[in-house]
Parts: C-alpha cells; structure tokens; sequence
C-alpha cells in the first residue's frame, strides 16, 4: 500500500508539535523537513537574538561592541568543548534511538550531562579570576578592558548555563525530539530580547549597567531555558526518561563518550583557536576594522544558523539510520540535504552581495565601521557555494560518531592553509582585512572538496559506537 504522501503546511505542523516519528523509514525529504523545521526555527531565534543584541550593544559604544567580539571569541573555545559533548551525545543515542533502545539511550544521556557540568565548573572558575586578562591577551586596550570587563566575567564564568542549554538540546535532538529543543530556545531567546534594553539602558527602577547588562540579560535568558529543559525531561515529554537511580557515573559510558566527543571538541576547539588568530590579525586594523567584522559575523550567522539546523537534522538521520542497519538511507540522506543547503546559501550569497552596505547601515551609523561590515560580507558570502556541502559533510561524519575524520581536515585546513595564508595576504602582502577574508574563502572551497572525497569512499559507515 502507498504511504500518504502529506504537504508542507501538515508536515510543518507536525514538526512544530513534536510528534513521535520514525525518522529509519518512509520518505527521506518528509524525515528532514520534520526534523530540520524545527531546527531550523530554533537556529532562527538564536541568530535573531545574537542580532539584537549587537544592535542594542552598538548604541553603547565602539568598545562595547568590540568587548562583545572578543568575549564571545574566547567563549567560542567553551561553545566548542559543548558542542563536542553535543556530537559524542547525538552519534551515542541517536544510534540507540535507531536499534530501539531507549534505556541505553537514557544512560548515554545522564553522562553527557555529567561530562558538561565537570568541564563547565572548571571553566567557570578560570574565566571569572582571570577575565580582564582574557581581554588584554586579546588585544584589548585599557578603555576596553575596563568598560567590558564584567560582561566578559559574566558571560565566562556562568558559562554552564549554555554548556547545559547545549547538551540538554543535544539529547533532544538525538532523540527525534527538536521540537523540546526549538521550544527551549525560543523561550530563552525571547526572554533574551526583551530583557537586553532593560538592562543594558535602564527600565524603571533598574539602572542601566551598559554592555554588562547584555551579559546579565543573557545569563536570566538561558538559566530559564535549562529549567524548561529540565522540566520537560522530568515531566514525561521526551522519549529519553532520566531517573535518580541512573544518574550517577557510567564509567564505560564515560569513556565511549569522551572518545567521541573529545573528536568533536577537537574539531570546534581547531576552527575556534583559528578564527582567535584571525580576530588577533584583525586587530591590528584597529577598533573600527574589529567592530565591523564583529557585525558581518553576526549577520552571517543570523542567516547561515539555519543551515545549521539542517545539518544538525542530518547528523541525527546519519546516526539513526546507521543504528536501524540502513547505511545507504543514511548515505542519500546526506546528498539530500547537501543540495538543499547549497540552493539556500547561493540565494543568500548574492542577497549579501547586493545590499551589503545596507545591512552593514543597521547596525552602526560610522562609515568606517560600516564600510569593513560590508567587506566582510562580501567577501565571504562568495564560499558559501561550498560551505553549504561542507557543513552537512562534516556533521554527517559527525552523526556516525567519526569524529577524527573532521577533526583531521578541520587541522590541515584551518592551522596549516588558513592561518599562515590570511596572515601572508593581510600583513605581508598587504592586503588588509579582504586578504583574512579571502584565506577563510580559499581554505574553505578546499576542505570541502577534500571531505566529500572521503565521504564516498563510505569508511563512516562501518563506525561502530
């Protein structure tokens, strides 16, 4: 008998009210839009957020703006360690999710948890004694040191609020759950937006604390979300059902999970301590040139944050379909997603393109600052053609738990291509700024032809985690 075949608006609805599926079988487009959907919405409220925010902080000060790029570039090295837990977590039970085991699937769940409150504790101490030598070894001068500060402190030193808020989205969307995880962030975001003017400038009986506000506003804002989070594991909501008499150490668990992980880490650790290197080159043009560049990122990830959804949608098909023994599903899977990212990312490279110095115009009212926004775009916008196919490449090889795959090729590309070259084209040869951008646009086309190489010659397929 013919399966129903159902349309966008039903399979969007049924994405959004998080509706237990069977993600091993039946038609591949309907198994990604109903897992990417709500991805793809939870990505938007997160990138809509990080443009709030630089908007609300721009109206502040230059300094301010350039203390939130610099923080988050450092924060960027915590989001890694997070983001690799959140890759061991999803190859783990996605794959028992596929061989229908939800009690190991459960377990596997407990440990990540475990895993990203340790690394959070330790991080947290560090960064709160040690942030306005963060800022210093970053470039930062006295004025920024001293005006931003305590929202470096703030936003490193809690940092287990988004190692949590991470890890528990993780285990959602390994699950078959994104809808948990897309709710999550549209309630931390949300609450985000409307408390970052209240801090930042001042609301009725509370002071205005500046760019420290941000931080305060983005620390209440997550610390809700992870108590939804909590709740809705605790309440029932979710396949994966954590216990009292399972949440202690699995020390076989541990292992198998830090071997994963520890490739993912790597990985977002490698391209992090690069794009610091990059944002250190940077510098050296000084506060307009940084401030700039700290807006085109933003803007790039409030538009590019969807494809992450995506490819985090295909990392879950990967892993799961790998566990139910239907390695090629997993394989088409991939080519699928691949070129719809790329149909979304050409679209929005020539929209960057084109009305650069219009986007740039939003956030800041200073031609310098405005004209190096509009270069970044630019400039970057011309890799997404294979940006698209590398980020749902290298989270697919993330999915069937091969981290060292990426890991290898985020190395040789990031350290041993991107790093001496933007260093080469900006400061010996004098290119400036374009030569940083033009390295990330190079380094990248030749990664992702590397990685679909190694892609068809199918090894992930046979990993056993």
């Amino acid at each position: 008998m013919n399966e129903r075949k159902y349309s966008f608006i039903e399979l969007f609805k049924k994405a959004v009210r998080g509706e237990e599926q069977n993600y091993t079988k039946g038609n591949i487009n309907e198994a990604l839009i109903l897992l990417a959907i709500p991805m793809i919405l939870e990505m938007l409220m997160e990138s809509l957020f990080m443009i709030v925010d630089v908007f609300y902080v721009s109206r502040v000060s230059n300094n301010a703006v350039a203390t939130v790029g610099l923080t988050e570039s450092v924060l960027m090295l915590i989001e890694s360690i997070a983001i690799g837990i959140t890759v061991g977590t999803t190859a783990l039970i996605a794959r028992r999710i596929g061989e229908k085991n939800t009690a190991k699937a459960s377990e596997s769940a407990v440990q990540s948890i475990i895993l990203g409150i340790f690394v959070s504790i330790i991080t947290g101490v560090l960064c709160f004694y040690y942030a306005e030598d963060i800022l210093r070894l970053m470039g930062g001068d006295e004025s920024l040191i001293q005006e931003g500060k305590e929202y470096t402190r703030i936003i490193l030193s809690l940092n287990f609020v988004l190692m949590l808020l991470f890890v528990f989205n993780g285990i959602f969307r390994a699950a078959g759950n994104p809808a948990i995880a897309m709710r999550t962030l549209w309630l931390s975001n949300g609450l985000n937006i409307i408390l970052d003017p209240i801090f930042i400038f001042g609301f009725g009986p509370i002071s205005g604390m500046g760019v420290t506000g941000a931080a305060v506003a983005t620390c209440i804002g997550r610390g809700v979300g992870v108590c939804y989070q909590i709740y809705s594991l605790a309440g029932g909501k979710s396949v994966i059902k954590i216990t009292k008499d399972i949440f202690k150490p699995n020390w076989e668990i541990l292992k198998n999970l830090i071997s994963i992980s520890a490739g993912g880490a790597g990985q977002f650790l490698i391209s992090t301590a690069s794009w610091i290197f990059l944002v250190r080159i940077l510098a050296t043009f000084g506060s307009s040139i940084l401030a700039g560049y700290t807006i085109g990122i933003r803007v790039i990830i409030f538009c590019i944050l969807p494809s992450w959804g995506l490819a985090n949608a295909t990392a879950t098909l990967v892993g799961q379909n790998l566990g139910a023994g239907e390695p090629e599903r997993a394989e088409r899977t991939v080519w699928k997603a691949g070129r719809f990212n790329m149909y979304y990312l050409v679209c929005l490279a020539i929209i960057f393109y084109i009305s650069a110095e219009w986007v740039s115009g939003i956030f800041s009212e200073e031609e310098e600052v405005i004209n190096a926004a509009s270069l970044c775009l630019k400039v970057l916008c011309l890799g997404y053609v294979f940006f698209a196919y590398q980020m749902i490449v290298m989270q697919s090889f993330n999915g069937a738990g091969d981290t060292r795959t990426p890991t290898i090729l985020t190395f040789i590309f990031m350290w041993l291509v991107q790093i001496p070259l933007a260093y080469l084209l900006a400061l010996n040869f004098n290119f400036g700024p374009m030569g940083v951008y033009s390295a990330i646009c190079i380094s990248g086309m030749l990664m992702t032809i590397v990685a679909i190489y190694l892609f068809r010659k199918g090894a992930w397929k046979t990993k056993v985690v």
